[in-house]
């Protein structure tokens, strides 16, 4: 036989045996076997060897080819592929992103790859990362031009490129259910969930096994506050790949959305067992046990990502949030080591500073602690965009707006139910105090800050459409009786997920709900509102040294924080007017006075008989997401009143943003207009 004859049959025989695969693995594996008999080590025999054996369900067989295979020929991309895989199949999820990696890495055009890495990275809780490996799919999937130009703007961020040569291929090609889940994905990355939303039903409708885009509408679903519909699109996806890591991390994610911890940290303790040495999920399993109340488990899993990240500055920042955790000197020197850092990005840069702050006012260096302190809010005040006198001009037009002859033309309007107790009030004001003394009522269930009064300023934002100044407060000015009642219904029908005991009223959280009053008082006129109130030094100052996981823009600068907090006092000034005797105000230093007398007037005013247990509030285990969640398992102390004076020295321009707002603290000043009565 000639070397080229020989060539020939060793070539057909690996045609012959890769068609068996899918039909008969094992006649596959024993053809390769053979093969390999007279090519000793030949690569594409192996790997046909390796995945007969995935095909006969011998993952740890396939492996102990494929891992040779993969060092012997570092330059071969499929072989670092199929390493890849079959590491995910054996839960080595770590180890197969950095497979996947080194697959794609070689060679780019291998969309099996991609989608493979974004599974893994996002279960890895790697969500950027994640977004860009399945952009990268869909880059290397199609082959149309017009649809790879699009996926190329995607990959690069240019979203009104994308955008617009979408619009132009699902013009000639309506029904290209890949092209609409990109369009989708424009959609959702310039904020427009609702669009999002539609475009990826239609693409569900065309193609319902279309596994990618039933995962991109679980997210936006989870992201639009919709976590019951996410749940059940989860679900659907799990029933078909109850091992996949995507889909358990979105599961896990969604869960403590919903206040269902301990599933949550059961799994994440096992992509753990797949992903241990990935530090954003010890990060988010950590996140998990501080709100199901297991503070050392908690700081066990900190420590093992700091252990495996010692930049992470959200790490540190999580175990500087736990409030009652105190730093010990190595680490204060590990962080300072960290901030000396050039390469440090401006996150954990942030994130450090903030937690040295924390530790240097553990440790009384006061001066030291609020220059760190200031350095990390003045980085986080560049990322945003916040203006105080749009606040300002928000607050105006309320107070303009909501008189009472408003109210008086629509009494009677909204839903007649009572269930939701609204605490409203600055965030650090003692709301999460007030919360864990009611939920400790047995008619009183505690959930946590719900985001559902927001959604619905949304949708009535939207359905305002682009005209008028302020759209939300015009659209809801337009709503008859019957919208009303349909809107407070919604609200009671999407927080239904979070109630998880039968108890009668449960609590909304929601502190900036505060700007929402009337829309709360129109749609469910008999809740209860309580506005949590804390003196302005104390309450500025304590948002200032928290960096806040979103929102809360205006409490990155001290001049920001004096006049938002001014804003909120004069609004709720002008709702004590023109709806008196609405809302009931809990003044902090005076609950820390005179707990049980301000405990029995909050109970009196939600119609509930006093308690004992909502004394041993700090005894209640119920989970807690708020920055105050270890400090309500406390009791009382009085040390946290006064502990602004520490830092009173630095405190001078906003006292000055203050003003009267200060100096007549409980009272209020006369604030013009706050008693109007008509436009």
């Amino acid at each position: 036989m000639t070397n080229a004859t020989a060539i020939g049959t060793l070539e057909q025989a690996l045609v012959h045996a890769e068609r068996l695969l899918q039909s008969d693995p094992a006649l596959a594996g024993e053809q390769a076997a053979e093969i390999l008999k007279v090519a000793t080590n030949h690569p594409a025999a192996l790997r046909l060897l390796a995945a007969a054996r995935i095909g006969q369900g011998d993952t740890q067989g396939a492996l102990e080819i494929l891992d040779p295979l993969a060092r012997s020929q570092p330059n071969w991309a499929v072989a670092h592929l199929d390493l890849g895989l079959a590491l995910g199949h054996d839960g080595r999820g770590q180890q197969a992103i950095d497979a996947l990696r080194r697959a794609v890495a070689l060679k780019p055009d291998l969309p099996q790859a991609w989608r493979a890495l974004g599974d893994h990275l996002m279960a890895a809780g790697e969500q950027e990362a994640a977004d860009a490996a399945y952009a990268n799919h869909v880059r290397h999937s199609t082959s149309d031009p017009q649809l790879l130009a699009a996926a190329v703007a995607l990959v690069e961020n240019r979203i009104p490129e994308a955008e617009a040569l979408l619009r132009e291929h699902l013009k000639q090609a309506p029904t290209d259910v890949a092209a609409i889940r990109m369009f989708a994905e424009v959609a959702a990355r310039l904020g427009r969930n609702e669009e999002a939303l539609h475009l990826l039903e239609r693409c569900l409708e065309l193609a319902p096994g279309f596994d990618a885009a039933r995962q991109n509408y679980a997210q936006v679903l989870h992201r639009s506050n919709r976590p019951e519909q996410a749940l059940a699109q989860i679900d659907r996806l799990l029933a078909a790949a109850p091992t996949h890591p995507g889909y358990r991390n979105l599961k896990a994610v969604v869960l403590c959305r919903v206040g269902d911890y301990e599933p949550a940290i059961a799994i994440y303790a096992d992509l753990l067992e797949k992903y241990p040495d990935n530090p954003k999920v010890w990060m988010s399993y950590g996140h998990a046990l501080k709100t199901a109340g297991h503070a050392g488990r908690a700081i066990a899993a900190y420590r093992r990502s700091l252990e495996l990240e010692p930049s992470f500055g959200e790490v540190w920042w999580s175990l500087a949030n736990l409030k009652t955790f105190r730093f010990g000197a190595d680490d204060l020197a590990a962080m300072r080591r960290q901030l000396a850092r050039t390469d440090l990005g401006d996150e954990d840069r942030l994130h450090l500073e903030f937690a040295v702050g924390k530790a240097l006012e553990d440790a009384a260096d006061y001066e030291s602690s609020f220059r760190h302190y200031a350095q990390g809010n003045a980085i986080r005040r560049t990322q945003l965009h916040y203006s105080a006198d749009e606040t300002s001009a928000r607050v105006r037009h309320i107070r303009q707006r909501y008189t009472r002859e408003f109210f008086a033309a629509r009494a009677g309007c909204g839903s007649p139910a009572r269930d939701p107790i609204f605490v409203v009030g600055l965030p650090r004001s003692g709301s999460t105090l007030i919360e864990q003394i009611l939920a400790s009522h047995s008619q009183v269930e505690g959930t946590m800050e719900l985001p559902e009064v927001t959604s619905i300023t949304r949708v009535l934002r939207e359905q305002a459409g682009a005209g008028g100044d302020m759209p939300y407060h015009e659209a809801l000015a337009a709503l008859d009786a019957t919208a009303l009642r349909d809107l407070g219904e919604r609200y009671l029908a999407n927080t239904r997920i979070q109630r998880k005991t039968v108890a009668p009223l449960f609590i909304d959280k929601m502190p900036n709900n505060f700007m929402h009053i009337g829309l709360i008082h129109l749609m469910l006129p008999n809740a209860t509102i309580i506005d949590a109130r804390r003196h302005p030094l104390a309450c500025c100052f304590s948002g200032f040294k928290q960096h806040f996981a979103r929102g809360q823009g205006f409490s990155y600068s001290l001049d920001d924080l004096g006049r938002y907090y001014r804003d909120y006092v004069a609004l709720m000034a002008h709702f004590d007017a023109v709806l008196p005797g609405r809302i009931h105000r809990v003044i902090y230093e005076r609950m820390v006075e005179d707990t049980e007398g301000e405990v029995r007037r909050l109970l009196d005013h939600c119609g509930l008989p006093f308690e004992e247990s909502c004394l041993r509030f700090f005894q209640n285990e119920r989970p807690v997401r708020t920055a105050s969640s270890e400090q309500v398992r406390q009791p009382i102390y009085r040390g946290g009143v006064d502990h602004w004076q520490n830092y009173a020295p630095w405190l001078v321009p906003l006292e000055s943003t203050l003003g009267q707002v200060l100096q007549r603290y409980p009272d209020v000043p006369g604030f013009e207009s706050d008693v109007a009565v008509s436009d």
